[in-house]
């Protein structure tokens, strides 16, 4: 597997109450990486990778649901996983980080554990892949404390793309300093997902995309977020005054009745 990285961001809501959104974005020259490598929950995000124990990601996550705290949790995994040596894996939680590269993965091979942020690779071009991707990540990052609402961001920087636009901003600058190595391997794959403390109305579609099969990944993974937020943007318009009055369900329903009925 190729690279990847899981963000931690605080923000205020709507309400002006403090709320915690985590966020994982991975892509590699294999079909399907987001049924193995991307794990999140209100608690944090998880990312297994190099040789895939994919138990490693969702037990990880229901173990930060537990409480547990991600340094712990991961390492315990690990500790209990006789192909650790092969492995790659990373997070965050709602108070810190954990990175873990074994020393069988395959050159290039590395992490970076930021504040608030993870980023880790192998069978990479080099190093200057996940310094890429971390320093667009930074570079678009909310300031502490900084003033936010919903799945947004607004800070004296003006970094207010949702964290799902930036994490795939962070992938692609990573896939410009050559990415995945293994370029006799044409099928490749990307993927997303972000979670969030926030009890909403309605969840941005574009927070849980993947891409599974494509020879440019990174590009078709930005036009389905692009076309995701599109189409949630037309739902909020939509069905906003639906949601708030609590009448949702019987809209969804009358649809139904319809289409049953054209049948």
């Amino acid at each position: 597997m190729t690279f990847s990285i899981c963000v931690r961001e605080e923000y205020e809501d709507e309400n002006e109450a403090s709320q915690t959104r985590f966020g994982v974005a991975v892509t590699t020259r294999l079909p399907a990486v987001g049924t193995l490598c991307p794990f999140a929950s209100e608690n944090g995000a998880v990312a297994t990778q190099s040789l895939v124990n994919v138990e490693l990601g969702r037990k990880g996550v229901e173990y930060l649901d537990d409480g547990l705290a991600v340094e712990d949790a991961l390492q315990a995994l690990l500790n209990a996983d006789e192909g650790a040596a092969q492995r790659q894996l990373h997070g965050v939680d709602s108070e810190g980080t954990f990175v873990f590269s074994g020393e069988e993965c395959k050159d290039w091979y590395g992490h970076i554990e930021g504040d608030n942020y993870t980023v880790a690779g192998n069978l990479l071009t080099g190093e200057s892949v996940i310094e890429a991707t971390a320093d667009a990540y930074e570079a678009s990052a909310p300031s502490r404390g900084a003033e936010t609402s919903g799945a947004e961001t607004r800070d004296d920087r003006e970094n207010d793309a949702p964290l799902a636009e930036r994490l795939i901003d962070a992938l692609a600058a990573g896939h410009a300093e050559g990415g995945d190595k293994r370029e006799d391997l044409h099928v490749q794959s990307a993927a997303l997902l972000v979670e969030s403390t926030e009890d909403r109305e309605m969840e941005p579609y574009y927070d849980d995309l993947r891409v599974d099969a494509t020879e440019t990944p990174v590009e078709d993974l930005r036009e389905t977020y692009e076309l995701a937020r599109e189409g949630f943007e037309m739902a909020v318009e939509r069905y906003e005054e639906a949601y708030e009055e609590d009448e949702l369900d019987g809209v969804e329903d009358e649809s139904e009745r319809v289409e049953d009925d054209a049948e």
